[in-house]
């Protein structure tokens, strides 16, 4: 969904998702409407000693509805700064922060790399708590300092600090828990990662994450949650779910390049920019192909695919050709980028298949069923077999087939596989491969 960037910060860029444009209202008017009740909590949990005025809060509507706008803008703020402390805690140890997103459910701390040494992870994680704990202690310090009494505008305050008090420690202790990819899930897995592969360290996290989902997801539907904790348990159970898979896939490529996977130049299918959309269509049932690179005296000028085709009416396709309705900006990778570099790109593109190019020569192609076929072989034999015996390519690091024999096995090739009927150049109309069953 579509984000605005409003500033930045420490040098990190500062968005608005539009889900978070329309939740911040809905905050504001939640807290405002019950504001009475919130000081009642506020009051039990605080004690009688530093009770908060009710009476001179809900006289007014304006009054309730300001307050609740301050006050959910307070608490965003407060999400923001635990967002940063989590990235300047990257940023010291050389992971990039790419952004910090506010949305529907808070903030997201976008970096360009994961840490897989567990004391990196494990300073990450708990950064974004302990600055929220920290928010909250000094918001109580200053609650404290704003004696009692003094009318509307003082009453104000002090439920503004004691609501940032409560709210941001109460922040730091949801976060803590072992919801997978929440900072507590993320603490569990740099914890289990001291002793075991990462790969199956986040394997086990994303269980308990998962668990952790259903479980709040039961207590928002038939407890006092509410649909907003199922939201939250969807999220968290999709996200466990996603960046276990992404984990494995990354253990699995391991030292794995384009060119290990990619299918060479002079197996690959292409045409010419006058080939005309009739031909261009009959070719695609022959042969079986919904995408072509588009030649023309050794240069790659263009792309067409099965939609480009398409978009021609069926009485004109013998009249255009291939120049007319082929897209000219290719999406390409080198042939020595890793593995997942080329998938991170068909994923960020949209396509199915990137063109893989050394200077201006096509070399060849490489498609997410290419990936996915590495990956099922993988899976079975731990390596990328040239056929001869030979390890192809071999692999720097000493626990990298520990790594895929502990935890590629727990992973179905079907659930990673990625059709790519007409996503992409070269792609082919066949099911994604299945491996063999023992």
């Amino acid at each position: 969904m579509r984000s605005f960037r409003i500033g930045r910060l420490f040098g990190i860029p500062i968005e608005l998702d539009l889900t978070f444009l329309l939740v911040l209202p809905l905050f504001a008017y939640l807290i405002g409407s019950s504001l009475g009740e919130y000081a009642g909590l506020l009051n039990d949990v605080l004690g009688p000693a530093a009770a908060v005025d009710i009476t001179a809060l809900t006289g007014d509507p304006v009054v309730t509805f300001g307050i609740g706008t301050l006050a959910a803008v307070g608490l965003f703020a407060g999400v923001v700064l635990h967002e940063l402390g989590h990235s300047l805690t990257a940023m010291r140890y050389g992971f990039p922060i790419s952004s910090i997103t506010l949305w529907l459910f808070g903030g997201v701390a976008q970096l360009t790399e994961m840490p897989e040494d567990w004391k990196q992870e494990l300073n990450i994680a708990v950064a974004g708590p302990v600055v929220s704990v920290a928010l909250g202690v000094v918001s109580y310090a200053a609650f404290t300092l704003v004696a009692p009494g003094g009318g509307t505008a003082v009453a104000g305050l002090r439920f503004l600090l004691a609501y940032l008090a409560v709210m941001n420690v109460a922040l730091a202790i949801f976060n803590m828990l072992p919801g997978f990819p929440m900072d507590g899930g993320r603490v569990l897995r740099a914890l289990l990662a001291r002793n075991r592969p990462y790969a199956r360290a986040t394997q086990i996290a994303a269980e308990v994450g998962k668990v952790f989902a259903i479980v709040l997801g039961l207590y928002g539907l038939f407890g006092n949650g509410g649909l907003f904790l199922v939201a939250i348990a969807f999220f968290i159970y999709i996200g466990a779910s996603s960046e276990a898979q992404r984990t494995t896939m990354t253990a699995a490529f391991e030292g794995v390049t384009v060119r290990d996977i990619m299918t060479p130049e002079p197996d690959v299918h292409t045409v010419s920019p006058d080939t005309s959309v009739a031909e261009l269509l009959r070719r695609m049932f022959t042969e079986r192909h919904t995408g072509y690179p588009v030649v023309e005296n050794g240069v790659v000028v263009g792309v067409v695919t099965l939609g480009d085709a398409q978009s021609v009416k069926e009485v004109e396709r013998d009249a255009y050709t291939v120049e007319e309705v082929m897209t000219r900006e290719l999406r390409t990778v080198g042939p020595d980028a890793d593995a997942m570099d080329a998938l991170d790109r068909m994923q960020e593109t949209g396509v199915g298949r990137l063109l893989v190019m050394e200077g201006d020569d096509l070399v060849g192609i490489v498609s997410r069923t290419d990936l996915m076929t590495a990956l099922d072989i993988i899976k079975q034999s731990g390596s990328l077999d040239a056929g001869d015996g030979v390890r192809r390519p071999p692999s720097a690091r000493p626990d990298l087939a520990a790594t895929r024999s502990a935890v590629l096995g727990a992973v179905p090739a079907t659930g990673l596989s990625v059709g790519d009927s007409e996503e992409g150049p070269g792609a082919r109309i066949e099911p994604a491969s299945q491996p063999p069953q023992g």
